[in-house]
């Protein structure tokens, strides 16, 4: 197997990496050029210096190229995806294995068709920890492109039997991860809101360290989360260098507005979105237990005190 894959970030680039190291041979490109080289000298990475090098590396033998984006969604995607339209043939696949909204995904999945160009969405969860445990993958598409691309979403998964899945046509996959980013939203809450409350009973002087690290071991509330969380306490209980300030990346407010579109009730995703918007304009142990918890697993930016 062979493909693309075009922004090397965090993401991409440890997924690029894990792809190389399972045999799936990869031609990538981002405009950080010191990246590129750097997965060439140390991966065996075929470099590119443009998208359309990286296109014409794939080679056009027949086969079915296949091209991988791991953008920020929105325009950056949409603009890429419009151009690698007029470079790839009848047959030829993209994926997008960014956060896109999946509204965008289906309406991708319908121009591409028109053009006889495959279209894969994946919602990718894994963070910056994939390389070492595989990724979580949740795919859309049709049974026919799938069967393409197992042999890519094997290579990414943490085994062959488990972690990925075609979950339904173009657009499920993307969906599907936008739900897991609102529960997740709704657990991280719960979890800081309750190590707050921890921490303010100071007649128990709790170890905060010592209760999380407790609770990874038998409990019901035992999480990769509530892995980081500990991690991180045992460093500093007090999180002096982090910010209270919580960013969200757009997929929880779009689980929102789903749950609006179809009357759903949802108001822990609702509320722990809203408790993110008013960390932007306040201060709280449980927002700075927020931030760093989104910096554990996925790498996220975190303010410190000092910005």
């Amino acid at each position: 197997m062979k493909l693309a894959m075009i922004g090397l970030g965090k993401m991409g680039g440890n997924m690029t990496s894990r792809l190389l190291r399972n045999g799936i041979e990869v031609v990538g490109y981002d405009r950080n050029i010191e990246v590129v080289t750097k997965l060439a000298e140390t991966e065996g990475m075929v470099a590119a210096c443009s998208v359309p090098d990286a296109v014409s590396k794939l080679g056009n033998n027949g086969e079915k190229r296949i091209v991988w984006l791991m953008l920020p969604s929105g325009e950056p995607t949409e603009i890429e995806i419009q151009n690698l339209a007029h470079m790839l043939s009848k047959g030829d696949i993209i994926i997008d294995g960014g956060n896109s909204n999946y509204k965008d995904s289906q309406r991708r999945g319908v121009w591409l068709a028109e053009r006889g160009i495959g279209f894969m969405d994946a919602g990718t969860s894994g963070g910056i920890w994939g390389l070492e445990n595989g990724y979580c993958l949740m795919v859309g598409s049709t049974p026919e492109i799938a069967k393409v691309v197992e042999p890519i979403l094997i290579a990414l998964a943490p085994s062959k039997e488990n972690g990925w899945a075609h979950v339904g046509p173009v657009g499920a996959g993307h969906f599907t991860k936008m739900i897991h980013n609102g529960i997740e939203y709704g657990m991280m809450q719960a979890m800081a809101e309750g190590l707050d409350l921890l921490k303010g009973k100071t007649d128990f002087n709790l170890d905060l360290a010592q209760v999380t690290e407790l609770w990874r071991h038998g409990s019901v509330v035992r999480s990769w989360l509530l892995d980081l969380t500990a991690d991180a306490l045992k460093e500093d209980q007090e999180l002096t260098a982090v910010a209270p300030y919580v960013a969200d990346s757009g997929e929880g407010r779009w689980t929102v507005m789903e749950s609006v579109e179809q009357g759903v009730a949802a108001p822990v995703l609702t509320l722990a979105l809203q408790a993110r918007f008013r960390s932007q304009d306040a201060t709280g142990y449980s927002y700075k237990l927020l931030s760093m918890m989104r910096n554990g697993f996925g790498g996220h930016f975190v303010k410190s005190v000092n910005d």
